[in-house]
């Protein structure tokens, strides 16, 4: 029997597929636990407009992402960091600081996590800051540390 996957299924087959499996574990597992549909004609009908559906959403979310890259790699954030008297600062900017002061100054909302930072920034400077919006486009975010008393 052939039978769409509904989900991931060990030793069986990926979300998706179309799959020959014995009519004992199609009817007593697969559809059983809904991991599985019969391969009817509607069915299969159902399974290609769904990916093509899939497929569109994935490339408006690519187009946005790629967009929103464009926005931001033309910005540039302003952090002030508290300094000493000896112009030592006092701790490290973070990526939370960065997204709280995107979202403040720029008004783009971004993930914290989504922020990419290769070390600790402790002193004053212009840095680059990699920005991951989506698998396949990184935003690079001009970020200005300025020192206050």
């Amino acid at each position: 029997m052939e039978v769409i996957l509904l989900e991931d299924v060990k030793n069986v087959g990926k979300k998706g597929e179309v799959v020959k499996v014995n009519d004992g574990f199609a009817r007593n597992v697969l559809i059983k636990k809904k991991q599985g549909l019969e391969a009817t004609a509607k069915n299969l009908n159902d399974l290609k407009l769904r990916k093509a559906n899939d497929d569109k959403i994935a490339a408006e979310n690519l187009e946005a992402a790629r967009e929103l890259a464009a926005k931001i790699e033309e910005s540039k954030v302003v952090i002030p960091i508290k300094m000493g008297s000896n112009g030592k600062s006092f701790g490290s900017v973070s990526s939370k600081e960065i997204a709280e002061e995107t979202k403040k100054q720029l008004n783009l909302d971004i993930d914290k996590k989504k922020v990419l930072l290769r070390d600790a920034i402790k002193t004053t400077g212009e840095y680059d800051v990699d920005i991951k919006l989506h698998q396949k486009v990184t935003a690079s975010l001009k970020v200005i540390v300025e020192g206050k008393e």
